[in-house]
């Protein structure tokens, strides 16, 4: 009997294995090095355990993007936490998180390679118009004002120069910036 038949089953834990595989391929080789077979060999886990968990690529791709969405949503539930002032508390919390994306390469990589598959994948390009609707349903009474859409919009454009590298912003320059975002935002 092999050690498989012998070993205890963690189907979490492979899971999460699998998706963390999933990430790595995608932070180091793009989405496209994401395939069945590269996931199953890097993990060490059979093709046929990958296909349990994730019947086809589209699922590991959408449980990726999901793995991202909850932890970008709790990163911004601990920021909203940290937020004594109702008043635009999501969206200060939302310009932090992505502001705070630049320092923190392998988040911002993962994410890079998932904005790219947005512009491309139409499930995926709806999953997060659907994350951005809730968020902005929930936050309707505290951050639907036309100041705090503005801070989200340019926190998304900040979030796209960083990825793109396409701005050469001085640090100074980019603290001034952020701080009139958050004072728009009634920091």
């Amino acid at each position: 009997m092999s050690l498989a038949h012998h070993r205890r089953k963690q189907p979490a834990l492979v899971r999460q294995q699998l998706l963390e595989v999933a990430a790595r391929l995608t932070m180091e080789q793009g989405m496209t090095a994401v395939t069945l077979d590269a996931v199953s060999g890097a993990s060490g886990v059979s093709k046929g355990g990958l296909l349990h968990h994730f019947p086809t690529k589209n699922a590991l791709l959408d449980a990726l993007f999901e793995s991202l969405l909850e932890r970008f949503d709790a990163d911004l539930d601990a920021r909203m936490r940290d937020d004594p002032v109702p008043h635009c508390r999501f969206t200060r919390a939302y310009l932090r998180a992505v502001v705070d994306l630049k320092d923190s390469p392998g988040e911002a990589a993962h994410w890079a390679q998932v904005t790219i598959a947005l512009l491309v994948e139409p499930r995926l390009r709806q999953r997060w118009r659907d994350w951005v609707q809730t968020r902005a349903e929930e936050y309707v009474g505290t951050d639907s004002s036309v100041d705090a859409q503005i801070v989200r919009f340019a926190a998304d454009g900040l979030w796209l120069a960083d990825m793109l590298e396409s701005h050469d912003i001085e640090p100074a320059e980019r603290r001034s910036l952020i701080a009139r975002l958050l004072d728009l935002a009634g920091n």
